[in-house]
């Protein structure tokens, strides 16, 4: 068996131990003579499953007792509804606009309420991030929302917003556990599993105990509120009880490994590498501003739509999955997530340079 170096955006690589750990339970989890995918999620087997994955999650991110941990359906798509309808009391919000995700959030939010997009980098492909350091926050503001990683354009934000007082809510999607966070600077803090995490089909909101309420926006359906999951510890309905039993195994893979210091500095070390070759490269050219560098997810570009399309189809031919940037960005993009080794990277610059060498 070959596997590739796979750098997908999302559905993304995952640790190659918890993969060949999960394959060893697949018929047999631990002594139950049943699969994790065939389980009730109301037996005690699961119920362990569960706790120990919300402990792990609670270990690794230093989230404090008044945060609730939450397992959802939906992806952070759905969360772009789920958080005006039981967060817009006063009917307005603040976002800020720093690539696509962030759009579609705004757009779902103006069905809620009065949505203010007080700062963007749309003039510029979303290539930077904005100054947010004194934004025309609305007095009325429920909240203010950010993408903090742009899985896109590959940008991150390395200083939060200054929201004046006001409740942040981010998506961080696909920068979730990448490096260490301050969880009590967010009111709010989601993300699809999919890019750093699990499987696709779970995403995990993080939300603090004083907004989860029975105050909701009028018609907001049972299963659209918080407080219907965090009174039922996420097992109201059949939760995706297999793909929150992979995040529980990355979460103790994570913890193996040293914690999210740990990964900071290798997620450091695997961008720096790329992003060094990027700089000196005659051929190609990272298209991000430095200072907004995303660790996790790198596009660049040769300038030639001819070039870039002739780059993806021999990278896969050596092996190396997944290069062609999103449709709305064209290039490439190398998403470099905890799960890629530092060995895929070096695998990636060493054909880059080989590549430019032949086409320059």
């Amino acid at each position: 068996m070959k596997r590739v170096y796979n750098f997908s955006a999302g559905p993304a690589v995952l640790p190659e131990e918890v993969l060949k750990e999960a394959a060893e339970e697949m018929l047999d989890y631990q002594g139950t003579g049943m699969s994790v995918m065939e389980m009730s999620h109301r037996s005690k087997a699961f119920e362990k499953i569960i706790t120990e994955a919300e402990q792990d999650l609670r270990d690794l991110m230093n989230i404090p007792d008044n945060y609730k941990v939450l397992f959802l359906q939906g992806g952070a798509s759905q969360q772009f509804a789920m958080i005006p309808m039981n967060l817009m009391k006063n009917k307005v919000a603040d976002y800020i606009i720093t690539g696509q995700w962030a759009k579609k959030a705004a757009a779902e939010a103006e069905k809620y309420g009065k949505v203010n997009r007080i700062a963007s980098s749309a003039d510029k492909t979303f290539s930077y991030i904005p100054d947010c350091s004194d934004l025309p926050i609305d007095d009325d503001a429920d909240y203010v929302y950010i993408c903090e990683n742009n899985t896109i354009y590959g940008t991150k934000y390395k200083e939060l917003p200054n929201t004046k007082g006001k409740l942040l809510v981010a998506d961080v999607s696909s920068c979730f556990l990448s490096e260490p966070v301050d969880v009590t600077k967010y009111g709010i803090i989601y993300g699809g599993v999919q890019k750093n995490i699990g499987p696709a089909g779970t995403v995990i909101v993080i939300i603090r105990e004083d907004l989860i309420t029975e105050d909701v926006l009028p018609g907001t359906p049972t299963m659209l509120q918080y407080k219907t999951h965090a009174d039922a510890k996420s097992l109201y309905n059949t939760p995706p009880a297999y793909g929150i039993y992979i995040c529980g195994k990355v979460f103790k893979w994570l913890k193996k490994m040293g914690g999210l210091e740990v990964m900071k500095e290798r997620n450091e070390k695997k961008a720096k590498l790329l992003y060094d070759y990027l700089d000196q490269s005659k051929l190609f050219k990272g298209t991000v501003e430095k200072k907004d560098r995303s660790l996790m997810n790198v596009p660049f570009v040769t300038g030639s739509d001819e070039l870039d399309a002739k780059f993806v189809r021999e990278a896969k031919e050596a092996g190396l999955e997944n290069l062609k940037g999103h449709r709305t960005v064209g290039g490439m993009r190398a998403s470099i997530y905890n799960a890629m080794p530092y060995e895929g990277v070096e695998a990636l610059v060493a054909f880059m340079k080989k590549f430019e060498k032949e086409n320059l």
